[in-house]
């Protein structure tokens, strides 16, 4: 059986996934293709966690791919992504080197992992209004007559059910080439990490970031330019202190607010891996709190029993 052709190191916000896949990649001799959804924008540092400095280890610094690829305000979105990722992940392999994949970012680690085939489908509102009403069994039994599905999971529930129908039915009527996307072998390394630990370090985290300059980072995008309506858009950090800039909350109200919804985001990325999990992924937790070293070990004994197979 083949090796590994990418490894992946997944896991919530503040799970020291970053400085895991860094010191990875110095052993392994590798580089890094990041999937995180923000730390493709240029300009946006301390709010995204970009961290840049962790990608530099032993004096070296480990080449990444897919960080400040994209202007401010540009809504880049995972079909760009795939297009993207597979463009670095050929160019590392075609130096005989296994990539590592690094993010928490659902939708993208598998969009890449699954190798979707997609392409930029607009959404069809009398379709779904035709649909709405329709039962999962009835949607699913539509979405057979057609000649392919979209992928393995489209009948999980209505509401995917009824995408993909509009996927298909939008394939059908407008005929373009399918990208080809390869079938990627990775293993998957996921960091696991106390939730009452995780929480202790995203509000450490949000305080030094704020110390740092967080706020005057999002002033002085929007003095470049970038309307606040575009900076909400991005969430989280960007949607908290943008509307703190602009007046409509108080610093205290801004903090409170934003500190919770990080909370709540990290626990939506903990929920998309367990369902990946569901959806057939093999993902090999370690415990965050492991010494550097035996999480590198555990990668590399995962590597060894490919290899023996």
């Amino acid at each position: 059986m083949p090796t590994y052709d990418l490894i992946t190191i997944l896991g919530p916000t503040a799970s020291g996934k970053t400085p895991f896949a860094t010191a990875l990649a110095d052993v392994l001799e590798t580089e890094i293709i990041s999937a995180d959804s923000r730390q493709l924008y240029r300009g946006m540092d301390l709010g995204t966690g970009k961290d840049l400095q962790d990608y530099t280890i032993n004096g070296r610094a480990i080449p990444y791919h897919l960080i400040d690829i994209v202007e401010p305000g540009y809504k880049y979105n995972v079909f760009e992504y795939q297009r993207d990722f597979l463009k670095a992940y050929q160019q590392i392999k075609s130096q005989k080197k296994t990539p590592i994949l690094c993010g928490g970012t659902g939708m993208y680690l598998e969009s890449v992992l699954k190798g979707y085939k997609l392409m930029p489908v607009p959404e069809n509102p009398e379709l779904r209004e035709q649909l709405a009403n329709y039962s999962l069994t009835e949607l699913t039994q539509i979405l057979a007559e057609y000649k392919t599905l979209h992928n393995s999971t489209d009948v999980d529930t209505v509401k995917r059910a009824i995408r993909a129908i509009e996927i298909e039915r939008y394939y059908a009527e407008h005929p373009v080439d399918e990208r080809d996307f390869p079938a990627i072998n990775s293993l998957i390394i996921g960091v696991d990490i106390d939730r009452e630990l995780r929480r202790e370090k995203i509000t450490r985290r949000l305080k030094q970031r704020l110390e740092e300059g967080m706020i005057e980072e999002v002033r002085h995008l929007i003095e470049q330019g970038i309307s606040p309506e575009d900076l909400i858009y991005y969430g989280l950090e960007y949607k908290y202190l943008t509307l703190h800039v602009i007046g409509e909350l108080s610093y205290e109200e801004m903090f409170t607010e934003l500190e919770r919804a990080i909370h709540q985001f990290a626990k939506r990325q903990m929920t998309w891996f367990r369902g990946m999990e569901r959806r057939g992924f093999s993902i090999h937790w370690v415990d965050a709190q492991l010494p550097m070293e035996e999480k590198i070990q555990r990668v590399q004994d995962k590597l060894k029993e490919k290899e023996r197979l």
